[in-house]
């Protein structure tokens, strides 16, 4: 009958959907592992070196590799330490090379506060740049993944990777419930705010500079910031929230364009 054969066109109709929707899961999971290989030489762990400190080496965040594979991307906050000059401290970047643990001092040559976003220029070899992507075309329920150091050099120079939907786009900072909870920072942010990206994944401190990258191409769509967006957008809940923001890479390629270092 014509009602038999309308069902069973849309049972067939929503089995096509289902397998598609699974064979495209599938080919993702497959998918992620090969970008991985291309994705983690470029991403290192950013902190300073003092040569007369025990431990040498103390670490900040995360970064990666831009442009021409001797500049670094990460978060401003990340590189707000004041260094101690007086006894030959430096900014540096870490990184596992043919298994065997690296490091390159680094120098940092512009900030932007507004966007949280820090450039560093590292003195040795050329790293393995990221390829930055289109942060526009961005778009709820997306899959991406981030790869940093969530807990520092606890778990030694081997980045962690997590995989996240983009939960909403949503501004950088959202009117406070209360007088008493505004500051000078957030008021600023409302001034001028811009979207941001949250996240279904939990990120830790030392995520703070991670790659948001496409799980397809390796293409950075993101850079994850703990701290800078949390404290706007949360400044009402007492304990932080597990969401993760992250700033859009269209601000990363404003600075690059900016600020070419040579």
């Amino acid at each position: 009958t014509p009602l038999a054969m309308k069902n069973q066109t849309l049972y067939l109709l929503a089995l096509y959907i289902g397998i598609s929707t699974i064979a495209t899961s599938h080919a993702d999971e497959i998918n992620l592992p090969d970008i991985l290989t291309r994705v983690k030489p470029g991403i290192v762990a950013i902190g300073t070196y003092m040569p007369t400190r025990n431990p040498r080496a103390v670490f900040l965040g995360t970064g990666f590799a831009v442009a021409d594979g001797r500049k670094v991307v990460t978060n401003a906050h990340v590189t707000a330490k004041k260094l101690d000059e007086e006894h030959l401290e430096r900014y540096a970047v870490f990184y596992r090379h043919e298994q065997k643990e690296q490091m390159q001092i680094a120098e940092l040559t512009v900030t932007d506060e507004d966007h949280d976003l820090a450039l560093l220029k590292v003195d040795g070899g050329v790293l393995h740049a990221l390829e930055i992507g289109d942060s526009l075309r961005v778009r709820e329920g997306e899959q991406y993944a981030f790869t940093g150091y969530p807990i520092g050099m606890v778990l030694g120079l081997y980045p962690v990777t997590h995989r996240s939907i983009i939960a909403a786009i949503s501004p950088n900072a959202i009117p406070a419930i209360a007088t008493r909870q505004l500051n000078v920072n957030m008021l600023k942010r409302l001034q001028t705010p811009f979207n941001v990206f949250q996240l279904d994944a939990t990120a830790y401190p030392g995520n703070s500079g991670s790659p948001l990258y496409d799980i397809n191409s390796g293409k950075v769509i993101g850079i994850i910031n703990k701290v800078f967006v949390q404290g706007s957008k949360e400044n009402a809940i007492s304990n932080p929230s597990g969401i993760t923001y992250a700033i859009p890479a269209e601000h990363i390629k404003t600075l690059l364009n900016q600020n070419i270092v040579k």
